[in-house]
């Protein structure tokens, strides 16, 4: 670990301001940890084309997906730092740095569709918890979406107690640990990148994943059963080194910020398209099948899961959990 820091301060030596002096251009290093063909990993290359054609190439947009940097836990890190200038990070990675209202985008679900996903994270909500980041040396330029995460595993899951006893991967989250034992099963936190051989050799049981992530990194290779729960949503921030932000001129940030706002656009468009198209790649295959619970089973776990907004309103706040209900509609009672 010690060295692995060392290593991240030389890189922000070299890079906090990301400027590459002798070619006189402004170097933006994007990290992610998904694969290219994912929503994200598409969102980030045509943020960058945008960003280089809009600045005449004064800006340069280095894109390094599949974890080819950081893994999970070391990329927030490495971007405080400087060594990375941007991120895409899941909005559930936020909690573990100290910013814990993110974890209601957590919540089991809190959200039906797309559509509240939008309303709450492009509205003032949205806006006020980026703004808590800038405490941490970030600043918050966007939200992007990617898909409602499902159970997948070996066997059947068709209720709450099917997933008893069993090892679920999940992210670096509070209320993820709380929803998993609710139903019974075990949590793991790891990095995504570490998932496909975790399941192939039977370190984890089985994933809640959303299916373009669960389909690019090929885990459905490795799992018979998929169950369309739906039960969270998996969406992610563009963020910034707020050092690097501040300290560009102001045409180039102008332009920047343009091309973020296309490029949101364009993620936003493509999110539920894609993972439409994943989760079909992934019934063609054959390798797993797709189940779609009833009406009552999708109810059933959805029962065994709605505590968890109890249980954890005062981690998340209690005001923020009431303006979000209010915001959907969404009953927890009901």
């Amino acid at each position: 670990m010690k060295l692995k820091i060392a290593a991240l301060l030389i890189g922000a030596s070299f890079g906090v301001a990301g400027m590459a002096q002798a070619a006189g251009e402004i170097v933006i290093k994007f990290s992610h940890v998904v694969s290219p063909d994912t929503p994200k990993g598409k969102a980030a290359e045509y943020f960058k084309k945008l960003a280089e054609e809009r600045t005449h190439g004064k800006v340069k947009v280095q894109v390094y997906p599949n974890s080819q940097l950081y893994k999970d836990k070391e990329e927030l890190e490495a971007l405080q730092l400087g060594a990375v200038q941007m991120l895409a990070p899941s909005l559930a990675k936020f909690g573990p740095l100290g910013v814990k209202e993110f974890e209601v985008f957590d919540l089991p679900y809190v959200f039906d569709n797309y559509d509240e996903v939008n309303k709450v994270m492009h509205g003032a909500i949205g806006k006020q918890l980026l703004g808590k980041l800038e405490s941490k040396g970030i600043k918050g330029l966007a939200y992007w979406d990617n898909g409602f995460k499902n159970f997948s595993a070996n066997k059947p899951i068709r209720t709450p107690a099917d997933l008893k006893g069993m090892k679920i991967r999940i992210q670096s989250s509070k209320v993820l640990e709380e929803e998993m034992r609710s139903v019974g099963a075990l949590p793991q936190v790891m990095a995504f990148s570490e998932v496909y051989q975790a399941l192939q050799t039977g370190v984890v049981d089985g994933t809640e994943l959303e299916a373009s992530n669960l389909y690019t990194s090929k885990a459905y290779e490795v799992q018979k059963q998929l169950t369309l729960t739906q039960h969270g949503f998996l969406g992610y921030a563009v963020i910034v080194n707020k050092k690097f932000w501040d300290g560009l001129p102001a045409d180039i940030r102008s332009e920047l910020d343009s091309a973020m706002t296309d490029a949101s656009k364009y993620a936003n468009d493509i999110a539920k398209k894609e993972n439409d198209r994943a989760l079909a790649a992934i019934k063609a295959s054959g390798k797993t099948q797709v189940y779609t619970p009833t009406v009552a089973e999708r109810n059933a776990f959805k029962k065994a899961m709605l505590p968890v907004h109890a249980k954890m309103s005062s981690r998340i706040g209690p005001d923020l959990l009431k303006a979000i209900y209010k915001e959907t509609g969404f009953n927890p009672n009901n």
